[in-house]
This record gives C-alpha cells, sequence and structure tokens, in this order.
C-alpha cells in the first residue's frame, strides 16, 4: 500500500508541475516578448505636459485579483484576452497620436506574438467563452477615444493604462512560471 501511495504522490507531483506549465513558449520566448512590449509602449510615451486627465478610466483591478486565483489555463485565457484587446484598440484611428508610425506597428506585431504563443500552450483549445467584463471595459476605452476625438492626450491616456495592463499581464503569466 505505501509503495502505491508513493507511486500515486510522485504521479500527481510530475503531473501537477508538468501540467501547471510544461509550455517552451512560455520558459524559452515569455520574458523576450513580454520585455518588448514594454519597452515599445515606453517609447510611444507622448512628452507634452498638457495631457488631459478629464477622462475617467478605473482600471479593472478586480479582474486581475480573481485571475491570479484562476487555473493556469485559465491565467493564461485571460492574459492572451488582454494582449487580444490591446492590439485590436491600438488598430483604432491613432493619426493624431505622437507615436512613431513603425513602433505602433512594431508594438502591434510583438503584442499579436505574445498572444499567439500564450495561446499555444493552452491545451484545452475548446471554445470558452471570454471575460464580458474585460471586454466591456476595453469597449470603455474604444469609447473615450471617440469621445476625445483620437487625439494625441487620449492616446497617451490609454498608452498609460495598456502599459499597467502589460506589467499586470507579465506578473500574471510570470506566475505560471513560478509554480
Amino acid at each position: 500500500l505505501s509503495n502505491l501511495m508513493l507511486l500515486v504522490f510522485v504521479s500527481l507531483s510530475v503531473f501537477s508541475s508538468a501540467s501547471s506549465l510544461s509550455c517552451r513558449w512560455m520558459h524559452h520566448k515569455f520574458r523576450q516578448h513580454s520585455n518588448n512590449s514594454l519597452d515599445l509602449i515606453e517609447r510611444m510615451a507622448h512628452t507634452s505636459t498638457n495631457t488631459t486627465e478629464d477622462a475617467e478610466v478605473s482600471f479593472p483591478h478586480n479582474l486581475y485579483n480573481q485571475a491570479s486565483e484562476a487555473s493556469a489555463e485559465d491565467k493564461l485565457r485571460f492574459t492572451v484576452q488582454i494582449l487580444e484587446e490591446m492590439a485590436a484598440l491600438f488598430e483604432e484611428d491613432h493619426s493624431n497620436a505622437s507615436w512613431e508610425e513603425n513602433t505602433v506597428d512594431h508594438f502591434l506585431i510583438v503584442v499579436t506574438q505574445q498572444a499567439d504563443g500564450l495561446h499555444s500552450c493552452i491545451k484545452s483549445h475548446g471554445h470558452k467563452k471570454k471575460n464580458k467584463k474585460l471586454h466591456m471595459y476595453f469597449k470603455r476605452l474604444s469609447h473615450i477615444l471617440e469621445q476625445m476625438g483620437h487625439s494625441a492626450e487620449s492616446w497617451e491616456l490609454i498608452r498609460k493604462e495598456m502599459k499597467t495592463h502589460l506589467m499586470r499581464a507579465d506578473q500574471l503569466a510570470s506566475s505560471l512560471l513560478t509554480n
């Protein structure tokens, strides 16, 4: 009986550590892409001092708190959704933003690669619903951009918000590497 218990324990230990994340992309490419996206969004900073903060954006800390308690796969799904929603937001008219077009293009490529790479780590590719509250949050950001006429100031507000998302998403996904 004790040999059977030991075998079960060892099997579960190996399985849980392997299922926690045995994704090569996470171990070899995640950190590089995460650092690149943070570097690029920092380079897009608007240097003007007259940014208007009149638009109210409340960061969805509660959604990240819920995600941090979720399974490894749900953490990945949440992070992938953030990156996909972010990419969609940056596809909007940013002609008034102060960024160089090639920096934005490179940022979108890196974020899309990051989302694709993380998505490849999800074992069960069944069609799970996206987080509706997170989707609505990004819709509100899109609405703010429209209300502010896609101005440089509105894009700087969005850029700052997305930088925070990238840092939180990095923390969330990185937690899978240490488990």
